[in-house]
C-alpha cells in the first residue's frame, strides 16, 4: 500500500482548483490513502468558510483522509522538525505529524505547495 500526508495547500489546490490543481488531485489519487493533521480540517473549513464555499464540498474534500491524532505531546518531532527549517507553527505543526506518523521520512510521501514546508520535508528526507 502507499500512502501520503497531505498538507492543506494541497487538498485546497485540488479542491478549489488553484493553480497545480490538475497536477495535486493526479499525485493525490495514485495514494491508496492519505494522512492529515487534523488541523487541515480547520484550516479547510475556514477557507472554504471565507470563499463561500459550500459545507458539502469540504465534506467531500476531506472524505478519503486519515486523521492524524497525535497521543501525546509532539516536542521531539517538533525539535526534528524545527532542525530542518524555519516553519510558522501550522506548518511546524503538519511536518511533526507527519515525523510522529513516520519516524523515518523515506518511507512516507510528504505533498505540501507551500515552499518552507517543503523545503523542511525534503532535508528530514521525506519524498515530496
Amino acid at each position: 500500500m502507499s500512502w501520503a500526508y497531505v498538507d492543506s495547500s494541497a487538498i485546497l489546490a485540488a479542491a478549489l482548483d488553484q493553480p497545480r490543481s490538475a497536477e495535486v488531485r493526479r499525485r493525490i489519487g495514485r495514494f491508496d490513502g492519505i494522512y492529515a493533521s487534523n488541523l487541515a480540517e480547520a484550516e479547510i473549513r475556514s477557507a472554504f468558510a471565507r470563499e463561500g464555499i459550500d459545507a458539502e464540498v469540504a465534506e467531500h474534500a476531506l472524505a478519503s483522509v486519515a486523521w492524524v491524532l497525535p497521543d501525546r505531546p509532539l516536542s521531539p518531532e517538533l525539535a526534528r522538525a524545527l532542525e530542518a527549517g524555519r516553519l510558522r507553527g501550522a506548518d511546524l505543526w503538519h511536518v511533526a505529524c507527519a515525523l510522529y506518523l513516520e519516524p523515518e521520512p523515506d518511507e512516507l510521501v510528504f505533498l505540501t505547495l507551500d515552499l518552507a514546508q517543503r523545503a523542511a520535508a525534503v532535508r528530514l528526507g521525506f519524498a515530496v
